[in-house]
């Protein structure tokens, strides 16, 4: 805000400087050509000394020499008067006139000054100065309350919601350019708001079950421990007692066994607990964001982009959620294609419609093929390469969740993945 307010300054000292420079300049050559019409003068006194003849004198030729009267040596004495006496808005200069060398009479010389068209030139662009500074000044001022300041103001928020201090409190623009980015950053604090708030309430469910399943497992583990220590010192006699031995220990280690799979299930659950929006969207709407966001991506990595054709249909779900599949399809293209085409399809198949995204490459191997929807699955091409193995099963997540389908097929050129909308 400093640096605005010092180019704010500069302008207006900047318009200072010219103002005085340009009047210098029409003051110093103001100065130099009030003496034209003089010149002027000169040359009509010469032209009638050789015609002797004011009749034939043509003024047009002459910018500043208005009109020339010639009074006679006998002219009576309110000739004299009406001579000598200045009207109108024109100025006079009155001289001797000459006939044969010698003084003959007077002539009257009415002519305009040079002075008169400096100063409506310099008015002119002193005007034009004002005029362009005052504008120039608006639009300063304008950016710097309307959009500068605001943006000055909201300048700290991302960091602070970075910090997770979602409580800060976020004050309305009135700017009409900054009032939807307010209200995106508001329902980005909600989001996270409610997101920590639903992640810590399942983390306290997921150890409250652990803890519950943790006890639990402590009775057939008991069990086991009681009837191995009874195998063990020779408790028993007759088979039949150690045969019910052995088949309650294998009882209860399937017991443990449900216990531990509980365990793991908890652990896999879905810790995102994604929310779905229902609803009704254009395909063309769909299609229009994959190009813009999409086609330049690829130009840029000199990938070949293909999107096929559609109809434009109404479909059902949520857009939103569904953007977010195809990004993770595109940047797993991305990251382990090879970077020569990815294509776009669209078709029709049982009333339902399927979206296809393929991209070339070398294909992941059959018993990678097998998990890649799994959590936390990470193939064997992805040594070296970021992430967590959560893309691909969060995109069946959505897809479920939205009566959906996606799948994926091995062909020879790479690998594509299809996503089916009932």
């Amino acid at each position: 805000m400093k640096k605005y307010n010092r180019m704010l300054a500069f302008s207006v000292i900047l318009y200072m400087i010219l103002a005085v420079l340009a009047g210098g300049i029409f003051l110093k050559a103001e100065r130099t050509n009030d003496k034209e019409y003089k010149v002027e003068i000169n040359r009509i006194r010469k032209s009638l000394s050789e015609e002797k003849n004011l009749d034939k004198l043509d003024l047009r030729e002459y910018r500043y020499i208005k009109k020339v009267v010639y009074l006679e040596p006998d002219a009576s004495e309110q000739r004299y008067e009406d001579f000598f006496q200045e009207k109108g808005r024109n100025q006079i200069e009155i001289m001797p006139a000459y006939k044969d060398g010698k003084a003959h009479g007077f002539l009257r010389f009415e002519y305009v000054s040079s002075k008169d068209d400096s100063m409506k030139g310099f008015l002119l662009m002193e005007s034009a100065l004002g005029i362009l500074f005052i504008s120039s000044l608006g639009v300063l001022l304008y950016l710097k309350y309307k959009l500068i300041a605001p943006f000055y103001r909201m300048s700290e928020l991302p960091g602070e919601l970075a910090k997770g201090h979602l409580k800060t409190e976020i004050k309305e623009e009135k700017s009409r350019f900054f009032g939807r980015f307010i209200w995106g950053i508001s329902q980005l604090q909600d989001t996270l708001d409610v997101t920590r708030k639903r992640e810590l309430d399942l983390m306290k469910q997921k150890k409250q079950l652990l803890l519950s399943l943790s006890h639990d497992i402590k009775t057939p583990l008991s069990t086991i421990s009681l009837y191995a220590k009874a195998l063990e010192k020779d408790v028993y006699h007759g088979e039949e007692e150690k045969k019910h031995a052995a088949h309650q220990i294998g009882e209860k280690t399937l017991e443990i066994e449900k216990y531990v799979e509980e365990i793991m299930k908890a652990s896999k659950d879905d810790v995102l607990d994604i929310p779905i929006n229902m609803g009704e969207f254009y395909l063309a709407d769909l299609v229009k964001k994959i190009s813009a966001t999409y086609r330049e991506k690829c130009a840029l990595r000199m990938v070949d982009f293909e999107i096929g054709p559609y109809e434009n249909l109404l479909l059902r779900g949520d857009m939103d959620r569904l953007w977010e599949i195809l990004e993770n399809l595109f940047e797993n293209a991305f990251k382990y294609g090879d970077g020569r085409r990815i294509k776009v399809e669209f078709y029709e198949e049982d009333y339902c419609q399927l979206i296809r995204v393929f991209n070339t490459g070398e294909p992941v191997s059959d018993n990678d093929f097998n998990h890649i929807f799994e959590s936390f699955f990470r193939g064997t091409n992805s040594s070296g390469k970021k992430g967590n193995g959560l893309g691909l099963y969060i995109c069946r997540e959505i897809m479920h969740k939205m009566d959906g389908e996606i799948f994926a097929q091995k062909e020879e050129e790479g690998m594509s993945f299809v996503l089916v909308l009932r």
